[in-house]
C-alpha cells in the first residue's frame, strides 16, 4: 500500500476513535464515554440518591477496573466535574467534601471525597433494564456496559457539552429542564414545528451560575439554525440603597466561566497597574484607566459565602455619582 494512503486511513481511523470515544458526546444522551461509564458502574454499585455515599477513589476503581482502561486522573476529573454545580446546570453526582470552586480551586484527591448520584440521574438511569438500549462487551470481554444511556430528556442540551477532537469541536450551553421538557412535548404534538416555533418554549441558554443573556433573540435564533454563533452574558447586579442617600452595587451573579477572585484581580490590576516589561513607567492608557477607577469606586468586598455563592459588594466614591453611569463603567472595564 503507498505511504500516502496508509498515512490517509490511519489518521482518519485515530481521528474517529478521539471523536467518538474521548472528547464529543452523543447526541442521543448526552454523554461522553468516560461519563457513561461512571453513571453505570456508580448504579451497579447501589450508590443512587438515597444511598449512603462512598469514597471516590472506590468508585474510579470500579471504573478503571471494569469499563476505563484509562488513566485515573481523567476518570476522577470527569467524576469532580458532574459534581460541580457551578459547571453543570444539572449536577448527576451528588459530592461530598471539597469539589472545588467557581474561583478555580481544585477538588481534594480522591481519598478524601464520597460521591453518590443525584436524583436527576434517574432520567438517564432508571429505564436501562427495560431492553431500551443495547449493551457490548467491556475492553476484556469480562463485563458489559451500555453502548448508551436510555436518556428520557434530551440531557446534551440540558447540561450542554464542551469537547475538542481531531478536526471537531463541540460548545453546547446548557437549557431549563422545565422549558426543555415543554418543546419535547411541544414536539411530540407536532413534529413540524421549527427552530423558531421551538423558541417559544426555549428562549435561549440557562447557565448554571446565572447571568444576563443580552444577545439580541434573531442572533441566538442564528446560532440554533446553523450551529455556529456566540452569546454574550453579563453579571446580574442591583443598587442597594443604604442611609442617608448612600448606595452600592452588589452582583449577584456572574458570566460562566467568570469568578469573583478573576473581577477582583481586574480591578487590582486597573487601580494598581504594575509598569510593563521593557517600559520605565506606566503607559497613559493605564494612567487613564488608573485615575478613572479610583475616581469611581471607594472600594469592593467579596461577601461570597455558602448561603451566596456570588455576592460582590462594590462601593462608590462619592454617592452622588449617577448608579447607572457608576454601572456601566464597571461593565466597560
Amino acid at each position: 500500500m503507498p505511504l500516502d494512503l496508509y498515512a490517509e486511513r490511519a489518521y482518519l481511523e485515530y481521528a474517529m476513535s478521539v471523536v467518538k470515544g474521548r472528547a464529543l458526546p452523543e447526541v442521543a444522551d448526552g454523554q461522553k464515554p468516560v461519563q457513561r461509564r461512571i453513571l453505570y458502574a456508580m448504579r451497579d454499585m447501589g450508590l443512587a440518591h438515597g444511598a449512603k455515599p462512598v469514597k471516590s477513589a472506590r468508585v474510579v476503581g470500579e471504573i478503571l477496573g471494569k469499563y476505563h482502561p484509562h488513566g485515573d486522573s481523567s476518570a476522577y476529573e470527569a467524576l469532580v466535574r458532574m459534581a460541580q454545580d457551578f459547571t453543570l446546570r444539572y449536577p448527576l453526582i451528588d459530592g461530598q467534601g471539597n469539589f472545588g470552586s467557581r474561583d478555580g480551586d481544585g477538588a481534594a484527591a480522591m481519598r478524601y471525597t464520597e460521591a453518590r448520584l443525584t436524583p436527576i440521574a434517574d432520567l438517564l438511569l432508571s429505564e436501562i433494564d427495560m431492553g431500551t438500549v443495547d449493551f457490548v462487551p467491556n475492553y476484556d470481554g469480562a463485563f458489559e456496559e451500555p453502548r448508551l444511556l436510555p436518556a428520557r430528556l434530551p440531557m446534551v442540551l440540558l447540561n450542554g457539552a464542551s469537547g475538542i477532537a481531531v478536526g471537531l469541536a463541540t460548545e453546547i450551553p446548557p437549557h431549563n429542564l422545565t422549558e426543555v421538557a415543554s418543546a419535547c412535548i411541544a414536539l411530540l404534538d407536532n413534529p413540524e414545528l421549527d427552530t423558531a416555533a421551538l423558541m417559544q418554549y426555549v428562549p435561549g441558554p440557562d447557565f448554571p451560575g446565572g447571568g444576563q443573556i443580552i444577545t439580541p433573540a434573531e442572533d441566538i435564533l442564528a446560532a440554533y439554525e446553523s450551529g455556529r454563533g456566540s452569546v454574550r452574558v453579563r453579571a446580574k447586579w442591583e443598587v442597594e440603597k443604604l442611609a442617608r442617600g448612600q448606595w452600592r452595587v452588589i452582583v449577584s451573579e456572574l458570566p460562566p466561566g467568570s469568578s469573583a477572585q478573576k473581577v477582583l484581580a481586574e480591578i487590582e490590576e486597573a487601580t494598581n497597574p504594575k509598569v510593563k516589561t521593557g517600559k520605565k513607567t506606566l503607559t497613559q492608557d493605564q494612567q487613564n484607566l488608573k485615575s478613572l477607577m479610583l475616581s469611581l469606586l471607594d472600594r469592593v468586598r467579596d461577601e461570597s459565602d455558602s448561603e451566596c455563592p456570588v455576592r460582590l459588594v462594590f462601593e462608590p466614591k462619592s454617592s452622588r455619582q449617577d448608579p447607572d453611569e457608576f454601572i456601566n463603567i464597571l461593565l466597560a472595564q
